[in-house]
């Protein structure tokens, strides 16, 4: 499990706060799994001198379920 507790926007009843009032809210998340996007293809070429390269990349990402919110 993971903890957050650089929280920057809360609602609590109706009211909002933001910023420099959040130094105790706190946000726990348990890892859901690994995994990636979808592969970007970077393809250069330049014309008449039989020069190209192909590269891929891509970008890992992690799913969270958040678990509790304190505030």
């Amino acid at each position: 499990s993971i903890e957050f507790d650089q929280v920057l926007l809360a609602e609590n009843e109706g009211s909002f706060s933001i910023g420099s009032g959040l130094e105790n809210a706190r946000v726990s998340a348990k890892i859901v799994s690994h995994l990636k996007g979808d592969k970007v293809i970077i393809f250069k070429k330049k014309r008449r001198k039989g020069y190209k390269k192909k590269n891929g990349h891509r970008q890992q990402f992690t799913k969270i379920e958040i678990t509790g919110i304190t505030l």
